[in-house]
């Protein structure tokens, strides 16, 4: 059972915390637990017993015996959008690759993610951090920067309950202020804070992991360790995270990424991913103007009904951005985004680039690398510098990430939701963010598509472009050990992941079980999911 803060709650409440949180099969299985279930469908007074309790009962009653015990959930950041300060008219980006239509969630009422920072009492027994190191299968190059391999960090967190989350703290040094090894050094501190903290609720928790590791010089450890906090939290309650962030829908669309390349390569790969059924590409530009526009006619060649973005990483000036978008236009050719197209702190630049894309050629500009906190979001949405802001947790933190958000939703802004060179864990933590919250006009979460092997067990489905979350709690993907506490590739992977040295805030006994002890355990948890999803 969960860690839920029950000391001020009635002997009702109690009883209904006790039926949310049981699997459904046991609660068949108990005649005490069935008369608990038929009478709080009856009470309707327990859930306004206590003006405190975030605990709300399903309208539906009936759905109480033969539905789902997993709980759904309030949505969060629903606020009703008013026009922007001034009466100036924003450009409302449309998806390219929209989400397949979902089916419409069951009317039921659960936690929210605010309700559950005050209900949720986190006691960790257990945090750590190690090094992930994954090879890319070919060389990763943008305008400010090129990768070989993923050098991130892995956040283990375990609740007193058992339950145990994962985050990712990705590192692009370009983009991130931290490299691997800051990025481990400040993760590892906040884990030790954390396993030797006593309980608390999940918001003071997540105020005191912002305050170990504040701003955007700290951003991609926060987010790491409250990835695998919020994680830990909704697999102990029985619930995956798009529920938690809104339940809007269970799938993203996602565009893919043709990094900097030759014109040739550029072919390919649009090929490629055509076949694969990717409708929008996302193209790294920025280095060279003449070289970028050879890539482009090179990929309309292969691929020529697919929608553009055009990503510059700040690679262009403003002159230069324009210049691109006029080359562009004499070709027939009109990207649905403008992504980054100068430097972060050029926001003349930033604004001229928008003016003329939109005015001229109805084009998007989007801010990326100029939006590292919530004050950089207000001043884009205060200058009108924007038409659409990116959404990195690596960059904001997940906290952060909801602020600018909000902010964003009220002020009429578009959203995008990307992500660094990441795993299936920070990536899927940011799908479940983007399908519950249902905002996101463009979805760019496709890196993990570009690594040479996969490190994580379970997470989300793939089927080209369409990323389904099926589990049944948490974000669903995680990491194996060994006995020596280094990471294990699937069973699937043909490869090797690099193994590093775990890094540990417990004991190492605690960590050192045996990798039969781990599969048994995993298909008790797989069995539980089945049940709890009937």
């Amino acid at each position: 059972m969960s860690n839920l803060r029950t000391n001020s709650y009635s002997i009702k409440e109690k009883l209904v915390v006790v039926f949310l949180l049981e699997p459904l099969h046991k609660i068949r299985q108990n005649p005490v637990l069935q008369s608990v279930a038929v009478a709080v469908a009856m009470d309707s007074a327990i859930s306004t017993s206590s003006s405190f309790s975030p605990l709300r009962l399903s309208q539906n009653h009936g759905s109480i015996m033969s539905g789902s015990t997993r709980a759904q959930v309030l949505p969060v950041g629903r606020q009703q959008q008013q026009p922007p300060a001034g009466g100036a008219t924003r450009l409302r980006a449309v998806s390219p690759s929209p989400s397949p239509t979902p089916p419409a969630p069951q009317p039921a009422e659960t936690f929210g993610f605010d309700a559950l920072k005050e209900a949720f009492s986190v006691d960790v027994v257990a945090a750590e951090a190690r090094p992930l190191n994954v090879p890319l299968a070919a060389p990763f190059t943008i305008a400010s920067s090129r990768l070989d391999a993923v050098s991130n960090v892995a956040v283990r967190v375990e609740l007193r309950s058992g339950a145990v989350g994962w985050g990712e703290a990705p590192v692009l040094p370009s983009v991130t202020a931290e490299d691997q090894p800051g990025a481990l050094a400040a993760a590892t501190r906040a884990c030790g804070a954390l396993a030797g903290a006593p309980a608390a609720p999940l918001g003071a928790v997540l105020q005191d992991v912002a305050s170990a590791l504040p701003g955007h010089d700290f951003a991609s450890a926060r987010a790491g360790v409250e990835m695998a906090l919020i994680d830990a939290i909704a697999n102990s309650i029985r619930i995956p995270l798009w529920r938690l962030f809104g339940g809007a829908s269970d799938s993203v669309t996602t565009d893919i990424t043709i990094p900097i390349v030759t014109p040739n390569e550029a072919a390919q790969l649009a090929a490629k991913y055509r076949g694969q059924g990717f409708q929008t590409l996302k193209l790294k530009v920025g280095k060279n103007l003449n070289s970028d526009i050879e890539v482009l006619k090179a990929i309309r060649l292969v691929h020529p009904d697919c929608s553009f973005i055009l990503d510059a990483n700040e690679g262009y000036t403003a002159n230069q951005a324009i210049e691109a978008l006029d080359r562009l236009n004499e070709m027939g050719v009109t990207p649905v985004l403008f992504e980054q197209p100068v430097h972060r702190d050029d926001w003349d630049g930033l604004r001229d680039v928008s003016i003329v894309a939109k005015e001229k050629y109805r084009v998007a500009v989007a801010a990326d690398e100029s939006c590292r906190s919530l004050l950089d979001a207000q001043k884009i949405i205060d200058g009108n510098l924007a038409h659409v802001i990116n959404i990195k947790l690596a960059k904001l933190g997940i906290l952060g990430a909801l602020e600018v958000i909000d902010a964003a939703r009220k002020a009429r802004i578009a959203l995008m939701i990307g992500g660094m060179v990441e795993t299936r864990i920070a990536m899927g933590f940011a799908g479940h963010l983007a399908a519950g919250l249902g905002c996101f006009s463009f979805v760019d979460l496709d890196t993990p598509l570009l690594l040479s092997e996969d490190p994580v067990f379970g997470g989300y489905e793939v089927s080209g472009p369409v990323y389904k979350f099926t589990n049944a709690r948490g974000h669903g993907g995680f990491l194996h050990l060994d006995n020596n506490g280094l990471l294990l590739p699937p069973p699937s992977s043909l490869a090797t992941v690099a193994l590093l040295p775990l890094v540990a805030v417990r004991p190492p006994a605690a960590v050192k079980k045996t990798w039969e002890e781990r599969m048994v355990k995993k298909e008790e948890t797989e069995e539980n999911d089945t049940w709890a999803s009937r």
